[in-house]
């Protein structure tokens, strides 16, 4: 299939995923699923935009506010809950959710010597998508009374993911539309799952909260806007090694965003409870 081919049909698939759950009035998932296609979709055009710029203000600040929102919200909202339903199985969910995080994305670097159509950092955003819907999925069949602000927190990353996938696409000049594909990607997983009934026992559940509290953290951490010379932020320049203090000023920003990140989530938190 091609790459518009594949994009058509997922968008298609995500549709009617969302028409099923709109029978079963899951709205709370519709809203964030749709949030997180949309933050994502949006950010496309702004990628492409940004691909001839040097200035990378734009991305530290998405990455910063992105990862800093993550962090506090799992923190808030999950930690507490998987600790409640059962403090050791809850701490061990928080533990296996860590090196999940990590074993999916060391392994997802496979994806790059697939041979596909589609570019492998498409790919790869699609396989963390996927993996993110179901967990949200599985963490709202669980506890349908969670507030939609903890899901709009998690899925804050794919703005900024999507600006980074554009503008590296478009530098590479090839076309951004595949980056609609992990745009729909959570919720054709998180839409499906949380229309099951899960059984509520208290050790299933600490395991569940846990499980999504560590795979979150990883995530968070893993879009931390670091700075370092050949870091994430550094790969997206093309400064020269010795140029540090232009990288200074770039870590001075992401330290500020994270921090900001976190406290919007925090007062967010605190005004709605």
């Amino acid at each position: 299939m091609s790459d518009k081919s594949i994009v058509y049909t997922s968008l298609f698939l995500f549709c009617l995923l969302t028409f099923l759950a709109i029978l079963q009035s899951n709205w709370k998932i519709i809203g964030i699923s749709w949030i997180a296609f949309g933050a994502m979709a949006l950010a496309i055009p702004m990628g492409i935009q940004a691909a001839g710029q040097r200035k990378l203000n734009y991305l530290i600040a998405g990455y910063g506010l992105a990862s800093g929102a993550m962090i506090t919200s799992a923190a808030i909202f999950l930690v507490p809950t998987a600790i409640n339903h059962h403090p050791v199985y809850g701490g061990l969910g928080i533990a296996a959710g860590i090196i999940a995080g990590f074993a999916i994305h060391t392994l997802n670097h496979g994806l790059t010597h697939t041979r596909t159509s589609i570019d492998p950092v498409v790919l790869e955003l699609t396989s963390h998508a996927l993996s993110a819907g179901l967990i949200i999925g599985m963490v709202y069949a669980a506890m349908p009374e969670l507030g939609v602000l903890l899901g709009i927190a998690i899925v804050s990353h794919k703005g900024p993911a999507g600006y980074a996938a554009s503008r590296r696409l478009t530098i590479q000049g090839k076309s951004a539309l595949p980056v609609l594909l992990p745009a729909a990607a959570i919720g054709l997983t998180a839409l499906p799952v949380s229309l099951l009934n899960l059984p509520g026992h208290h050790i299933i559940n600490a395991l569940i909260f846990g499980f999504a509290t560590g795979v979150f953290f990883h995530v968070a951490i893993d879009f931390l806007p670091e700075c370092e010379v050949g870091g994430k932020i550094h790969q997206e320049t093309d400064l020269e090694h010795d140029e540090h203090h232009k990288l200074d000023q770039y870590r001075r920003r992401a330290v500020l965003y994270t921090f900001l990140g976190g406290l919007i989530v925090f007062l967010a938190w605190y005004a709605a409870y």
